[in-house]
């Protein structure tokens, strides 16, 4: 009797185990009544008497085996979850925070390489029409920034995707890449932006000729994360491009109005920008300098040619019009949204002056917003070096000179040391050459 009460237990195990494999809390408390069970059955065992006794006991066994492993499968797949979803979330963050596409491409590749998908990786993109390495790790790190060209005896196209892949994965040792996978990233309006490979040895003590689906689905739904960041950057980029060819525009408009020598504004956006990275500044605030810098006379176009043009000196009340056009040109700009605040800084702020005579706020020293502390130095330098209607241009050495007088008087002394050592720069290299 007893032999039968334990076969049907034991099945009843092994039937739990099929059905249950996946919660733990079924685990423990099948192998708890299991185990009391057995506790209190043993003392009254009789194998001889009872012919079940003896196969139900064996199958006891393989059942608490079954779910011994069951229970330690169990707990490595909830691990692996774990890191998959803790390296989603912080890969997200990271992609989020980057500033730009080679921070995007790093914080990608990084993420890639904590799912622990494979250990060689790389992010194909093109550049200039040529396909590139422009992210990777294990055996492709060596080529990272190089790019990819057909083998000197192929001449298939290496504009197709699965091409180039395999001409990547030629770079690697044949060991290194038995599997791999290859996943497309797309980015905005469903444009392909590259492809992430991925390549790996054969698996020690196994025979899968390919990845996983668990793990195809993963690095698929990153590449998707990962696309989405790249292209939300890449659309960002257009714009700001867009944007930057309408201000340049304008700003070769304005001055047909106000240069008759022409030049003017190509020449103090490239010093102003030289000289910002010069001081270390970042690329958004040199952007918003540079767009400044094609704005900074917007006002003009309220100031009536005759004053203008008018190739005498200016009375009180016509240099009291011609100083309105910082702030005409400020109010001008307000509507449109995407301009950073540094950029209307600089219209509005580009003469005041260091010792605080200027305008249109008489703002002195730091007050002064850095972007038109800068583009006052090279607006000025410039003027000087010009014909205007009202005075002869000067020589460039005298320029530098009145320059460094006007260090702590009109200018930040700082910014003229750094301007005033890099046209220094410039003039040996031009002895160099």
């Amino acid at each position: 009797m007893f032999g039968h009460l334990l076969l049907m237990a034991s099945l009843f195990v092994l039937a739990c185990v099929a059905f249950w494999e996946s919660r733990e809390v079924w685990s423990y408390v099948l192998v708890g009544v299991a185990a009391l069970a057995l506790a209190f059955s043993l003392p009254t065992l009789q194998f001889r008497s009872d012919p079940l006794a003896l196969p139900g006991g064996l199958i006891w066994v393989c059942a608490m085996g079954a779910l011994l492993l069951n229970h330690h499968s169990t707990r490595t797949q909830v691990a692996q979850m774990r890191n998959v979803i803790q390296a989603l979330e912080k890969g997200s963050a990271e992609l989020a925070q980057a500033r730009d596409a080679d921070g995007i491409i790093r914080a990608g590749i990084q993420t890639l390489e904590k799912l622990d998908a494979a250990p060689n990786l790389a992010f194909v993109a093109f550049r200039r029409g040529t396909p590139h390495i422009l992210g990777a790790r294990g055996a492709f790190q060596s080529y990272l920034e190089q790019p990819i060209l057909p083998s000197e005896d192929d001449s298939r196209s290496v504009q197709a995707d699965h091409w180039v892949a395999e001409e990547a994965l030629s770079l690697i040792p044949r060991a290194e890449r038995v599997h791999f996978l290859n996943i497309p990233v797309i980015g905005h309006a469903g444009q392909q932006i590259g492809f992430l490979l991925l390549a790996r040895r054969v698996m020690p003590g196994t025979k899968v000729s390919d990845f996983e689906p668990e793990t195809k689905g993963v690095v698929a739904a990153f590449a998707r994360l990962f696309g989405s960041a790249l292209g939300q950057w890449q659309a960002i980029r257009e714009l700001r491009d867009a944007n930057d060819l309408t201000l340049r525009s304008l700003g070769a408009a304005l001055e047909h109005r106000d240069d008759e020598t022409g030049g003017h504004t190509i020449r103090v956006v490239e010093l102003s920008v030289q000289l910002a990275r010069r001081l270390g500044w970042k690329e958004d605030r040199i952007k918003a300098l540079q767009w400044g810098a094609y704005l900074h006379d917007l006002g003009k176009l309220a100031i009536p040619d005759a004053i203008l043009y008018k190739p005498g000196n200016l009375t009180p009340d016509e240099r009291r019009i011609i100083q309105q056009h910082t702030t005409v040109g400020y109010d001008m700009l307000q509507d449109l949204h995407f301009l950073p605040a540094e950029t209307l800084d600089l219209v509005r702020y580009h003469h005041e002056r260091w010792d605080g005579k200027g305008y249109p706020s008489r703002l002195s020293g730091q007050d002064i917003p850095s972007t038109a502390r800068i583009f006052s130095i090279v607006d000025v330098y410039d003027a000087l070096i010009s014909s205007r209607p009202y005075k002869e241009a000067w020589t460039r050495e005298r320029a530098l000179a009145e320059i460094r007088v006007q260090a702590g008087r009109q200018f930040d002394p700082q910014f003229v040391d750094a301007f005033l050592n890099m046209m220094l720069e410039k003039d040996d290299a031009k002895l160099v050459l």
